[in-house]
């Protein structure tokens, strides 16, 4: 094995011409050297492709889509991706100038880990950062009482999980695809883990994103992230659960957001194809089951 094998940086942008512009500037100076940039646009109409194709980087490729197909995008870049690992990016989020390097360490460290999950911090905090973070002790025991997602903004995944589990779920379009993925990648052997020394800051820019948007994809994504998922007594407890939440703060909230996204997850439940991960594993993973009854405004 390479001590600088190739990594792969897989971003999705859409309309978002000076971000992904400063995301590609940020990778270019990265510390490790050995990574390829793959940009897939999802039909932005801000001239995107046009900045980035004029930025002349000789290491990325880029990706034009006839129309938005959301999420989907991510996984014409993971096909395209040549590298032993794949780092997932947003197009208003880049990493540390050490990250991927320490990624790459934890990789190797740890071979039971799948996704290597980023420190995401707030874009306000990069210009204060220092140059370089401290290691986490080599070492660090993994915590068994519960298992978790990844940041979507900032993650490094081997490209074997990938080809295991599978990438994003295409159906989801928007949000909790990360969860949906992240019990795939458990229930294939492969650990999730957090390492707070691996730092990606990210914009969380309101641009392109609504009030109605968020509570819509996040409570029909996370039924069908239970339906999918969940084996039998689970699948029917959680169920319960989300729809005790989606009409108790329709009421509190005066929204029908919520309402309307159960609807949309019963009509199109043909989108979705069920296959149950091992209970264990259902049992011990932290659902954000009130995340998108936070969100509306």
């Amino acid at each position: 094995m390479s001590d600088t094998p190739l990594v792969s940086a897989v971003i999705v942008s859409y309309n978002r011409r000076e971000d992904i512009v400063e995301t590609l500037t940020m990778l270019s100076r990265q510390n490790y050297k050995n990574i390829e940039i793959i940009v897939v646009d999802n039909a932005s109409a801000d001239g995107s492709p046009v900045m980035i194709k004029e930025l002349g980087l000789p290491n990325l490729r880029l990706i034009q889509m006839e129309e938005n197909v959301g999420v989907k995008a991510y996984n014409s870049g993971f096909e395209a991706a040549r590298g032993e690992f794949i780092l997932i990016l947003d197009d208003d989020s880049f990493p540390a100038s050490d990250a991927i390097g320490k990624m790459v360490g934890k990789f190797n460290q740890y071979p039971t880990v799948g996704v290597v999950s980023f420190n995401v911090k707030d874009y306000s905090t990069f210009k204060n950062a220092p140059a370089t973070t401290a290691s986490s002790p080599d070492g660090q025991p993994f915590n068994d009482d519960y298992i978790m997602s990844f940041h979507g903004a900032g993650a490094g995944v081997r490209r074997e999980v990938l080809e295991k589990a599978g990438g994003y779920p295409e159906e989801f379009f928007l949000y909790f695809n990360e969860t949906d993925m992240a019990l795939r990648v458990w229930n294939s052997g492969y650990r999730v883990e957090s390492f707070p020394d691996i730092v990606c800051y990210h914009k969380s820019a309101q641009t392109n994103r609504t009030s109605q948007r968020g509570p819509f994809y996040y409570t029909r994504n996370i039924f069908w992230t239970i339906w999918k998922n969940y084996p039998g007594t689970l699948m029917w407890k959680a169920t319960s659960l989300m729809l005790f939440y989606v009409f108790y703060y329709s009421l509190e909230q005066r929204t029908l957001v919520y309402i309307r996204a159960l609807l949309d997850a019963v009509v199109n439940i043909g989108k979705i194809t069920r296959a149950p991960i091992q209970k264990s594993i259902a049992k011990r993973f932290r659902m954000h089951f009130k995340t998108p009854f936070t969100m509306y405004s």
